[in-house]
């Protein structure tokens, strides 16, 4: 099997030869836009021989709507419209997504990072005051949700349709158990989660979800367990769910993980042989069908990138 035959025959769990492998990082100051972002990611994915590609969207964290800069009260949010398909937000990363798919030498199955709304709220204003806004006028938050919800859905489009990259890998985030109910969460956020992830869909069957553990908190699983997508990505040692656990919640769908992605995780400081034997040790457990090795999340910057490479070794060795 070649890569992007392995990884599409995972995502939709049939046979593979083994078990394909997918790492990524946030890059070093300086490679996160533009050219040097460009380049930073064929560096790695041309030379580390995974089997998918992330496409980072470093430098766009920031949802750069001009009324979320502004706002105070929460009816401010009212006045927010979307920016559109010429806005340099959008335009630019999928210009990057097609840049990368271009320059690889291997044909791969390449996905894209997406932020869900509730997130991108957050990163164009702060957690504290949306917190305080969805306490004080939800509604307002929730119609803020929605216009940001159509950007990311268009973004999702276009970098399916124009770059020509094969899904998503939508990052969905707040479902900590300390932040909110889980009947808060699907009555408030859920929505516009669901809008992007749905509107991808449109386009592509070949969507991730990846249920974000950022903040080292257990998340209310629960709230994304019926999401649509592909393939599930979750932090395993922040949920105390494995592959195979995980693999049962999810439905029995593709699940995309394993391993710690913190500098105490193994792969970060372990040895080799520590490295090859958690490899071997997942496979054994979660089997061969319908499992891609990879991070519960991004992986420090730092990391020697010769250690994702231990992991590719160890399975090929397995097949």
């Amino acid at each position: 099997m070649n890569k992007r035959e392995r990884v599409l025959a995972a995502l939709n769990n049939l046979p593979v030869d083994r078990p394909p492998v997918g790492f990524w990082f946030h890059f070093q100051a300086g490679q996160g836009v533009g050219e040097a972002c460009v380049k930073a990611h064929l560096d790695y994915y041309n030379h580390i021989d995974v089997d998918m590609v992330k496409i980072m969207c470093d430098s766009y964290f920031d949802y750069p709507n001009p009324v979320a800069k502004s706002v105070q009260s929460p009816q401010d949010w009212y006045n927010m419209q979307p920016l559109g398909p010429d806005s340099p937000f959008i335009r630019e990363q999928v210009a990057r997504a097609k840049a990368v798919k271009a320059g690889l030498k291997d044909d791969m199955v390449v996905i894209y990072n997406v932020f869900a709304p509730f997130s991108l709220i957050r990163f164009g204003t702060s957690d504290e005051l949306v917190t305080r806004h969805l306490k004080e006028d939800p509604k307002a938050v929730q119609y803020a949700l929605d216009v940001i919800a159509k950007d990311a859905a268009l973004l999702s489009e276009l970098l399916i349709r124009e770059a020509g990259i094969d899904g998503i890998y939508y990052c969905v985030q707040g479902g900590e158990k300390d932040r909110m109910s889980v009947e808060t969460y699907r009555e408030l956020i859920g929505p516009s989660d669901r809008a992007v992830l749905e509107h991808a869909n449109r386009f592509s069957e070949n969507n991730v979800l990846h249920c974000c553990g950022w903040a080292g908190i257990p998340n209310h699983l629960e709230v994304w367990q019926d999401y649509p997508a592909k393939a599930i990505n979750w932090a395993c040692f922040i949920e105390d769910m494995d592959l195979t656990q995980g693999k049962a919640f999810f439905g029995g769908k593709c699940v995309l993980g394993g391993f710690d992605n913190r500098p105490c995780g193994v792969l970060f400081s372990g040895t080799r042989e520590e490295v090859e034997a958690t490899t071997r040790a997942l496979v054994q457990a979660a089997g061969t069908t319908g499992v891609i090795l990879g991070a519960d999340c991004t992986l420090p910057a730092s990391i020697d990138k010769e250690r994702i490479g231990w992991v590719v070794d160890a399975v090929r060795r397995l097949a």
